[in-house]
């Protein structure tokens, strides 16, 4: 039995997690209305001084995804934004992998046809890597894996920030939501392949020799010859787009090997993306449209359970974790990807992912001081 000041330190450790569900029957009760009183429940409005540059980092969506965070539900975080002094900006950063958002001029547009701007989102875009993603600075973290680690120089030189992610299943990272959005999300091409790193292997005997991997590797590291011949590792970046779009399971991760070292080099370029502006960054997380795959690919498949709400934090490892129980609390859908699991409790991301370990982000964020594990819901009216 825990003494009243153990319970009242216990409480004080844990980091609040905010949330707002779905249902809604007024217009106090719409989306917008409620990431409007999370944003006060937070305590966000601190976080923004007068006339200082805010970032809003988001996720544009690779063009043919259409389950990325709606613009009209930034709308209202960038008003917040403004009437605290602030001056908001929306970003994000180009792709390792090729695609619609590999350069600045072909993201703008792509997130100009997604409605990302100041007409419908109320702010201006800025891609915070720069024309041909070449826009860093070098900060100093000392961790296991890196020393200094690449951010974006937008993002580096806002002087706060707002983190908008879509919590979604992810190969191989197990899930994404805002460790995801800050690691991956706030570094450069450079930075995004110093964290992949780990090399597809392939088993000929599965392969049919279709090529969609061949035709779909950014860099042209896959040769096929009737099967696949070789993979070539000095130009793959490891992004792992041949392990999506293989009908055969021919190409795979060493996932036991692979795995949990890109993991906690993520969490560690997560760690520099907010180094410089502690205190001074919030998070939302969107349970919406809970896909199996990232944003990042051109089409949205089926959820893997029902919408369940919005999240908000000061923390990004404790809004994780929050979000991570949340959806296994669900009953998975049948008209998903979701293989196995669908009972409440049961890990979703291993039932359509089996070799992810996407706890490893939430274990490592605890460890090195990127936030807490530990958290309490508080559930907003």
């Amino acid at each position: 039995m825990l003494t009243v000041d153990q319970f009242w330190e216990a409480t004080y450790l844990q980091s609040a997690v905010y949330f707002a569900g779905v249902r809604a029957r007024s217009d106090r009760k719409n989306k917008q209305s409620k990431i409007e009183r999370l944003f006060d429940a937070a305590g966000f409005d601190e976080l923004i001084g007068k006339g200082i540059l805010t970032a809003i980092k988001l996720h544009f969506g690779e063009r043919g995804n259409d389950t990325f965070v709606n613009p009209i539900l930034v709308r209202p975080i960038a008003d917040r934004i403004r009437a605290c002094g602030g001056k908001p900006f929306l970003t994000d950063t180009n792709t390792l992998y090729g695609g619609s958002r590999a350069n600045a001029v072909d993201h703008l547009q792509t997130a100009a046809e997604h409605g990302f701007g100041c007409t419908v989102a109320g702010a201006p875009v800025i891609i915070a890597d720069g024309l041909q993603s070449d826009n860093y600075r070098e900060v100093q973290i000392n961790k296991k894996h890196f020393k200094h680690v690449k951010i974006a120089g937008e993002i580096a030189s806002s002087g706060s920030m707002i983190v908008v992610s879509h919590f979604k299943a992810h190969l191989p990272a197990g899930f994404g939501g805002a460790i995801k959005n800050l690691g991956m999300g706030c570094a450069p091409a450079a930075g995004k392949a110093e964290q992949h790193s780990a090399k597809p292997i392939f088993n000929a005997e599965l392969c049919q020799g279709c090529g969609i991997c061949a035709e779909s590797c950014p860099r042209s590291a896959i040769t096929v010859e009737k099967k696949i011949r070789a993979v070539h590792y000095e130009v793959c970046t490891g992004c792992g787009k041949c392990l999506r779009v293989c009908p055969t399971h021919t190409l795979d991760f060493n996932w036991f090997v692979e795995v949990a070292p890109f993991m906690e080099r993520l969490v560690e370029y997560a760690l520099g993306a907010i180094s410089g502006k502690e205190g001074r960054v919030g998070f939302y997380n969107i349970l919406l449209n809970i896909t199996p795959d990232c944003d990042c690919v051109p089409w949205s498949d089926a959820s893997l359970v029902p919408d369940i709400g919005i999240l908000a934090s000061r923390d990004p490892v404790a809004i994780d974790k929050a979000s991570y129980d949340l959806v296994n609390l669900q009953m998975g859908l049948a008209n998903s990807l979701l293989r196995k699991n669908h009972e409440p409790g049961m890990d979703k991301f291993l039932g359509v992912w089996e070799n992810t370990l996407g706890n490893i982000q939430i274990e490592y964020g605890d460890e090195i001081g990127l936030g807490s594990k530990e958290y309490r819901l508080v559930e907003i009216d």
